[in-house]
């Protein structure tokens, strides 16, 4: 994974968070232009993440060997562990901690779909949110996942248009059945695979003045845009920043700390609403500075989210990986597959 486009990752992590910060905190009621700026363009993080992983899985693949089965099994081995873990967690604080979520409902039905990635009317009656409701983007991701698995029996030079052919006929196929599917977010994806082509054919080059313009231009249309249409304002905008930050790589290569900032984002991602709750149901209980508490709530993210990398997502998907690899006889899929050709 390139250092840059990790640095990239963790960024529209933490622009997430400091969205639900004011959500959380205030009610989405500005109280100065960053409080504004971030309830205006906070979400635009998702639309990154989006473009950084279709980007992610089309150069994870594009040079391997995977049976689109093999690819879905490690993908769920990769996302499901900490999304259950973290969709449980909630579920028990929404059970047990009801002050702390007023507006949640908790539906043991619901909570099944959730698991499942499918996507319902969430029983708070605000939307078709999943029981942890950051997770309505894993929904988006799954769906991802099973049409790019279709396309990986085809050579990986066309494997953009046969994801793109199949998302549009499955989004407007499920568009019968839910509205969820119909949002052009859910093509963003096709922007990171382009991506991915453009770098493969060697067309993303080194830079440092270019890069930085492309950057500047692409926060400004983020800024100056709505997000509708959103594939358009700030999909396309997302995608110039990834494709700056990849030309940028030769400056931050060798950069641990943005590495393991990168790495730790999908904990952040799924763990930091439970967290800015807690932290906001206290400040109100006992009149604490909600800037302070926000502090406070940013280090128990960043220290919770590196913990629950090394001992949940890392060492869950190492789990599971292995025996996915490992035959009854002790051979990995590998051997098998170098033995036969």
């Amino acid at each position: 994974m390139l250092i840059s486009v990790q640095a990239l990752r963790a960024l529209a992590a933490w622009t997430v968070v400091c969205h639900h910060f004011m959500q959380i905190f205030f009610d989405f009621k500005a109280r100065g232009p960053i409080g504004q700026l971030f309830i205006d363009k906070g979400a635009v993080g998702v639309d990154i993440f989006f473009v950084i992983s279709g980007l992610v899985i089309f150069l994870s693949t594009e040079d391997k060997v995977l049976r689109p089965g093999q690819f879905l099994l490690y993908r769920m081995c990769r996302i499901v562990p900490a999304y259950w873990l973290y969709t449980l967690l909630m579920a028990l604080l929404v059970w047990f901690a009801r002050p702390v979520l007023p507006d949640q409902t908790l539906d043991l039905g619901h909570l099944l779909l959730s698991l499942l990635f499918i996507p319902a009317q969430n029983p708070g009656g605000y939307g078709l949110y999943p029981t942890l409701n950051v997770g309505w983007t894993l929904n988006y991701e799954m769906l991802f996942y099973v049409l790019f698995a279709c396309a990986l029996v085809f050579r990986w030079q066309v494997r953009l248009l046969v994801v793109a052919a199949l998302l549009f006929a499955t989004c407007q196929a499920f568009g019968w059945v839910s509205e969820f599917y119909r949002s052009d977010i859910v093509y963003e994806f096709l922007l990171g695979i382009g991506i991915g082509l453009l770098y493969r054919r060697g067309w993303i080059g080194a830079g440092l003045w270019l890069p930085l313009l492309g950057i500047g231009a692409a926060l400004l249309a983020i800024y100056q845009l709505t997000p509708a249409p959103r594939l358009l304002n700030w999909g396309v905008p997302s995608a110039v920043l990834v494709m700056a930050c990849m030309a940028l790589e030769r400056y931050v290569e060798r950069s641990r700390l943005l590495k393991l900032l990168g790495d730790c984002s999908y904990s952040v991602y799924l763990m930091h609403v439970l967290v800015l709750s807690a932290g906001g149901f206290i400040a109100r209980q006992y009149g604490i500075n909600p800037y302070l508490m926000f502090i406070l709530c940013a280090l128990a993210i960043g220290v919770g989210s590196w913990m629950s990398y090394e001992w949940v997502e890392k060492r869950s998907y190492q789990w599971l990986k292995a025996r996915i690899d490992r035959k009854p006889d002790g051979q990995s899929v590998a051997e098998l597959f170098r033995q036969k050709y």
